[in-house]
């Protein structure tokens, strides 16, 4: 036998060789056939609908389409993403979206998320609150970060027909500045024919909480919630009294029309029934749709004799919360998809398609020079009059728990007065006095 020559085979052996040979094919074939690591969902609850609900999606798809680690779900929940979600558990959602007016009421219940920059400070990304305009990183900071991320963003918008105010003799160039020039715009547009001078959506948000940030006035103790969660509601003084009194009278004299509590009036104007609007700076795609007339866009309105007016205008809309109960990996993800919502090309993109404001200077430097100003005239003014002065104590805006609900009580109550059954100051009394026992009542509930 020669050394170092294989044995001979018996059939024992080929047998073996046979069987563990198609023991390693069968295994390569499984190994084949395994897909590669799944990626990790991050579930993402949001309240669009329509096309902004179609944009959502663009850019969720763009997301999971740039890399393949994580994919994030985009589903529509409502306004109510907070009250649908099953709390902080591995089986809720990663991300809501949640009105403005829910800042107060989250930060209330600091268990349910997670702070958005020490999300992302733990994932290793920077999210730089100087990046965004101050009245919005202001709204939504908490002990010196930012507790959500800045998405769509609103402001109260003024909009007036130049078609009507040339027909009344006024100058379709010009708009109001003051509330007594809207008075007299109004009685020239009602003398002229027109039956509706003036109207306004959303009116507790316009005509209590930006009228009195506007003028550098306060609607609550403790820096309007701001320093402190049994802050009391104090917005019965002498200007709020004195401005719903002239909406009042102006009711009265019809040039004022009430349309309702939500955005009815944007309808009213883009018919043209009403020569003036106030309402949200998001009503611009819309009212560019739907108006068959040339319309202005202007600051908002303000009181001369106050003299810290008009100050800064304060920011609606929604921002993005990330949601406790997830694993180390899932909030990677998290900070990996709210990194690519926050690229200045992202957000000029969003902010060009659904008309909401850009959230920071990079955002709008980057549409201005796409060009987007240019085929959206005055729309700039919505942004110059939310950044034309750094929030104060009384201009960050109103950081109350259950805010919704204080809106629905000061709704009631104007429109006593624009029925005629309260004065203002009673109006406003009683909504003041009503909403503090709300306040009150929640404070002391949370408290046991």
């Amino acid at each position: 036998m020669i050394v170092g020559a294989p044995a001979p085979s018996s059939p024992e052996t080929a047998t073996m060789r046979r069987i563990l040979f198609r023991a390693a094919a069968l295994a390569l074939l499984l190994t084949l056939q395994q897909p590669a690591t799944a990626a990790i969902e991050i579930r993402f609850w949001h309240s669009m609908t329509g096309t902004l609900g179609e944009r959502i999606e663009e850019a969720v798809n763009q997301f999971n389409a740039s890399q393949a680690h994580y994919r994030v779900v985009a589903s529509y929940h409502g306004d109510d993403a907070m009250g649908a979600a099953p709390g902080a558990t591995s089986a809720g959602p990663h991300i809501i979206q949640a009105a403005e007016a829910a800042t107060g009421t989250l930060l209330a219940t600091r268990h349910v998320f997670r702070p958005v920059q020490q999300v992302m400070a733990e994932a290793g990304m920077r999210l730089d609150a100087n990046s965004f305009y101050a009245p919005v990183a202001a709204y939504l900071q908490d002990h010196g970060q930012l507790a959500a991320l800045p998405f769509n963003v609103t402001t109260p918008a003024f909009f007036y027909n130049k078609d009507a105010f040339a027909k009344a003799g006024l100058d379709p160039a010009r708009a109001p500045r003051t509330w007594r020039e809207v008075q007299e715009a109004a009685l020239a547009l009602r003398d002229a024919g027109l039956g509706c001078g003036y109207t306004t959506s959303w009116p507790a948000w316009i005509h209590l909480e930006h009228l009195s940030a506007w003028h550098d006035e306060p609607v609550a103790t403790r820096a309007n919630g701001f320093d402190g969660a049994d802050a009391k509601l104090t917005f019965n003084g002498v200007m709020l009294i004195r401005h719903i009194s002239l909406l009042s009278s102006w009711l009265k004299s019809r040039i004022f029309t009430y349309a309702g509590r939500a955005n009815e009036g944007d309808a009213r104007f883009s018919a043209g029934e009403c020569g003036m609007l106030t309402t949200s700076s998001s009503a611009y795609a819309d009212v560019a749709g739907r108006a068959r007339f040339a319309f202005g866009v202007a600051a908002m309105p303000y009181y001369d004799e106050f003299p810290h007016a008009p100050h800064n205008s304060i920011p609606g809309g929604s921002a993005l919360w990330v949601l406790s109960g997830k694993n180390a990996s899932e909030y990677r993800g998290v900070a990996a998809f709210l990194a690519f919502l926050s690229r200045p090309e992202v957000q000029a993109e969003w902010h060009q398609r659904t008309s909401y404001l850009p959230t920071g200077p990079a955002v709008f430097e980057l549409a201005r020079q796409q060009g987007f100003y240019e085929t959206r005239p005055g729309f700039e003014v919505f942004v110059k009059q939310l950044v034309q002065r750094a929030p104060s104590a009384n201009s960050r805006g109103l950081r109350i728990r259950h805010l919704p609900q204080v809106r629905a009580i000061l709704d009631e109550e104007l429109e006593a007065v624009w029925n005629g059954r309260k004065t203002p100051k009673e109006a406003l009394d009683e909504a003041v006095e009503r909403g503090n026992r709300l306040l009150d009542g929640m404070h002391k509930a949370r408290l046991r």
